[in-house]
């Protein structure tokens, strides 16, 4: 396979994600469209299925070899996907359920996956027109109204004074998380609602931790993983190892933790 075009994968990328994102806010602020249940009992809508088949268009037009792993549609088991050395991941909404229940809170996902890592990520937020995104060594970006700034983690003070900011879900349970975070530290609450919209948080320096507990797929983490990671921070289980690849047969995440500042012992601080 020949060497990738980074910017002009992330052109594309960028204004693939910015043209589903305005499909999406376009059924979202009609306040019109069809919700199904997922097997995993899970929601989907017409705006997920539209955004996922625009994406799906318009990255098999630029980028014809390509192969895509698209949250909405059927997936090819590891033994048909393992021989792919880059791929495109994809997330069409990631927080259909604040889609649904109208937080505003959501977002369209591209990452670019190679060698099993994701080498390019770019997360558009409809409701607000803010894109954030990163490439491999090219550090992590947010644009706004045209403008883009670079963005990097919060660095908390030393010794250790700062409230640790904790991006939290509007649904779940506070107790689910800060249960697992160390009395020796005082903490604060950020509330958003996708995985992504979290990370982004992080990545930007609007808080410190997230902890996800419970079913996400690799789609949720791709574009985000290449974000924080750029911004200097991490994304790994709760073993603290990192999140895998295009390398096991089911495409479900473990439960995982997106860290921001590096020189914080996060391994004392959660359990």
């Amino acid at each position: 396979m020949s060497k990738v075009n980074t910017k002009e994968c992330l052109d594309h990328a960028i204004q693939c994600a910015i043209q589903a994102g305005e499909l999406v806010l376009e059924t979202y602020e009609s306040g019109q469209f069809e919700q199904y249940n997922k097997s995993d009992d899970s929601p989907v809508t017409c705006a997920d299925i539209a955004a996922h088949e625009f994406i799906e268009g318009y990255l098999s037009k630029y980028f014809p070899s390509t192969p895509i792993m698209s949250e909405e549609q059927e997936h090819l088991g590891l033994s048909e996907r393992v021989g792919w050395k880059r791929y495109w991941l994809v997330d069409p909404i990631d927080g259909t359920q604040e889609f649904v229940s109208r937080s505003g809170d959501f977002a369209v996902n591209i990452a670019l996956v190679e060698d099993n890592q994701p080498i390019l990520g770019v997360i558009y937020w409809p409701t607000t027109g803010i894109t954030y995104y990163a490439t491999f060594n090219g550090g992590a970006w947010k644009m706004e109204n045209g403008e883009r700034t670079p963005i990097h983690v919060r660095r908390l003070d030393t010794p250790a004074t700062d409230k640790i900011i904790v991006a939290v879900s509007r649904v779940q349970p506070l107790e689910r998380v800060m249960n697992h975070l160390s009395d020796t530290r005082e903490y604060e609450t950020l509330k958003r609602g996708s995985c992504s919209l979290k990370a982004c948080a992080i990545a930007e320096g609007s808080a410190d931790i997230y902890m996800r507990v419970g079913i996400t797929g690799e789609w949720d983490t791709g574009a985000a993983q290449c974000i924080v990671s750029e911004a200097g921070g991490r994304i790994v289980d709760k073993q603290f190892e990192p999140l895998s690849y295009n390398q096991r047969e089911q495409l479900s995440n473990p439960d995982f933790l997106i860290l921001g500042d590096q020189d914080v012992d996060w391994q004392h601080i959660v359990s």
